[in-house]
């Protein structure tokens, strides 16, 4: 952890800021170890710029800490205290004589920012969230092989939502099948919600799984993922119930041609704006263009969601080492949506699939074939 903290002091001395109070909880478990919820309670790793670090983190909390490979001071408090009286206090310990304080702003509330500005009124409180996620970007290998293994078990989630598929089931009872059988594989928390999505609730990207009945013909999609020792997967697999259509055959081959376009655009040293406009022109030549309404992908690590974002518009040079989704679609209402997701890892030799999920088109039995 200490080589993490330093990186952070270094951040800190080119910008000319003294001390960073991170309180993500990715933050914190990135550059301490301590993986925790604390809830409505206040945790934060604090560096200098000098070096010195400290974890401020609630009392409940002591246990996990003393089991975590955190060696750097600890700070603790009790509910009764204030936390933020607790915090004005170690910051009198720390270097602050700039009066210049680091935050991550997309993460520090607006009540929790003015409780540190009014303990803190002579000094400047700057967002330096961006620089610490650049931090993240490039993973080591002991990280890759945590999300090869997260991505070992999103494969076994689509594994067992293929076989949960029957006649007469509904979108929430098969994610509950996938969930109770997750855990039983050890998987405390899913990445994010679920997604299970039949027939026509396939056309919107982010839908909500209800008790909509499987129905012959219907895409079945699943987007889903799990968080396993502190890293997510992301990954989406689309099938048919029963036999596909032309309309759907030509939907899914398109979608799974530019997933393997972004995938061999996928190279160090090229903009990772590359990788959309790799996708998004296979899906605009097959006239579906207007149904591709997202980016084709985003940064995967701790966050399901991480930086940088894979948009058209992304100017950041890919570098060997950095983990995201490829993941186009096409979604056409009335009729249904495919998604088809990797997570990759980009290597100085070219992209590798974390998931070994296949991605050809796979009917699934429904009651009139069998």
């Amino acid at each position: 952890m200490l080589e993490r903290t330093n990186q952070i002091s270094r951040v800190l001395q080119e910008s000319g800021i003294d001390v960073a109070l991170i309180t993500s909880k990715a933050g914190v478990f990135y550059f301490s170890g301590v993986y925790a919820e604390p809830h409505e309670r206040v945790m934060a790793v604090i560096v200098d710029a000098d070096g010195k670090r400290a974890l401020f983190c609630p009392a409940l909390e002591a246990n996990i800490v003393s089991a975590s490979p955190w060696d750097g001071e600890v700070v603790t408090y009790a509910d009764h205290e204030h936390p933020f009286d607790k915090i004005n206090q170690v910051l009198e310990t720390f270097a602050v004589s700039n009066n210049r304080i680091g935050i991550e702003g997309e993460h520090m509330t607006f009540s929790r920012f003015k409780e540190l500005e009014s303990r803190q009124e002579n000094a400047a409180i700057l967002d330096i969230g961006q620089q610490l996620q650049a931090l993240r970007l490039k993973k080591d290998s002991q990280e890759i092989n945590i999300m090869r293994e997260a991505a070992d078990l999103a494969d076994q989630a689509i594994e067992i939502g293929k076989q949960a598929i029957r006649p007469g089931v509904t979108e929430m009872e098969v994610i509950a099948e996938i969930e109770f059988e997750m855990k039983k594989k050890g998987v405390r928390e899913m990445s994010f919600d679920t997604l299970v999505l039949f027939g026509a609730n396939s056309a919107d990207p982010h839908g909500v799984p209800g008790d909509r009945v499987i129905e012959e013909g219907d895409f079945v999609l699943f987007d889903l993922g799990v968080v396993w020792k502190g890293y997510c997967s992301d990954i989406t697999r689309t099938f048919v119930y029963g036999e596909a259509s032309d309309e759907q055959r030509k939907i899914y081959s398109t979608v799974l041609t530019a997933l393997e376009a972004a995938t061999e655009a996928s190279r160090v040293g090229v903009t990772l704006g590359t990788l959309d406009k790799a996708a998004r022109d296979v899906i605009e030549t097959a006239g579906y263009g207007e149904y591709f309404t997202h980016r084709v992908g985003h940064g995967l690590g701790i966050d399901v969601h991480e930086f940088p974002s894979l948009a058209s518009n992304n100017l950041l040079t890919a570098e060997a080492g950095i983990v995201y989704t490829l993941e186009p679609g096409i979604y056409v209402p009335n009729v249904g949506g495919v998604r088809i997701e990797d997570d990759i890892h980009l290597t100085e030799n070219g992209p590798e699939a974390l998931n070994q999920s296949p991605k050809h088109l796979q009917s699934l039995p429904s009651q009139s074939v069998q």
